[in-house]
């Protein structure tokens, strides 16, 4: 029996958010940044807007991907190739949704640490996900995808 192909990520996403926002955590615990410069009403204010953001990311990738009956699930295949609505501004509007769940949650929190794990959390994404998620989408969708691919930024 053929598995389907599908890109491979078997580690769900907010999984690999989640972590290394929780070992920026306990590193906190152990060795401390103390700088109050996070615990104060111009970081709160950046937490907010950074939630709004992840917002407007996460319900309109979501909500479209739904309603073309795609799935989120990484080892599963892809239904349909996503490239208008939010997907017309980034390829990755679920990711960056995460990432602006992360930072709003750590300048609630005011730890340092997760600024520091960020360009970890950044290259594991970059790395572990998305490449494997642009391999299989160029098998999957061919031309079509190296077509948006061309016209839409990774990120933003």
């Amino acid at each position: 029996m053929k598995r389907a192909d599908n890109p491979g990520v078997h580690i769900p996403p907010p999984l690999i958010y989640a972590a290394i926002f929780a070992g920026a955590f306990l590193i906190q615990k152990v060795a401390p940044i103390n700088d109050q410069s996070l615990k104060s009403l111009p970081a709160q204010i950046a937490g907010i807007l950074f939630f709004a953001a992840a917002l407007f990311f996460t319900i309109r990738s979501l909500t479209q991907f739904f309603r073309t009956k795609n799935t989120v699930v990484t080892i599963k295949p892809a239904a349909s190739l996503q490239t208008n609505g939010i997907y017309h501004i980034t390829r990755n509007p679920m990711y960056i949704g995460l990432l602006f769940i992360y930072l709003g949650f750590t300048c609630f929190i005011g730890n340092w640490w997760n600024f520091i794990f960020l360009p970890i959390l950044l290259t594991i994404v970059q790395e572990y996900i998305i490449k494997r998620e642009e391999k299989y989408l160029d098998r999957r969708f061919g031309q079509e995808y190296l077509d948006y691919k061309a016209s839409v930024g990774r990120w933003i």
